[in-house]
């Protein structure tokens, strides 16, 4: 079976990655067992290293790099050398994430953010999932 191949916001990340016991701890297996691709580029994995260093989830140095390592190597790499375009965002830093989407060619973009679902009936994935975000 092929895996699905997904952009996850990075509230659901932190969630599956940070939070295993509630609600959002179904997915990280999805992707430690091949289910799931996660897709990443440059800009939405610059963001996910950027939220990881805030002060409220209380992460050392070593914290980061396991919840990276838990993560990275399981994603595929896409370079984005010229953003298709896409729905105009309410919110700018949503962009990147919508961007990767249409030039990975994702099944679904899996978000909790409203600002991303409002845009779901005007976009071109085939599917999309709703999570709900505990952070």
């Amino acid at each position: 079976m092929t895996p699905m191949r997904v952009v996850i916001d990075i509230n659901v990340i932190l969630s599956a990655l940070l939070y295993r016991t509630r609600s959002l701890a179904w997915l990280r297996p999805l992707w430690q067992a091949g289910v799931i691709v996660p897709l990443v580029s440059r800009d939405t994995i610059a963001e996910l290293h950027r939220v990881l260093l805030y002060d409220g989830f209380g992460l050392s140095d070593d914290d980061r790099r396991e919840v990276l390592k838990l993560y990275q190597p399981k994603c595929e790499a896409v370079t984005i050398s010229q953003p298709p375009p896409v729905p105009e965002c309410r919110d700018p830093s949503d962009r990147p994430f919508l961007e990767l989407a249409l030039a990975g060619r994702a099944n679904a973009l899996v978000t909790g953010d409203q600002d991303l679902l409002a845009l779901a009936p005007c976009s071109q994935f085939p599917s999309s999932l709703q999570a709900n975000s505990e952070n």
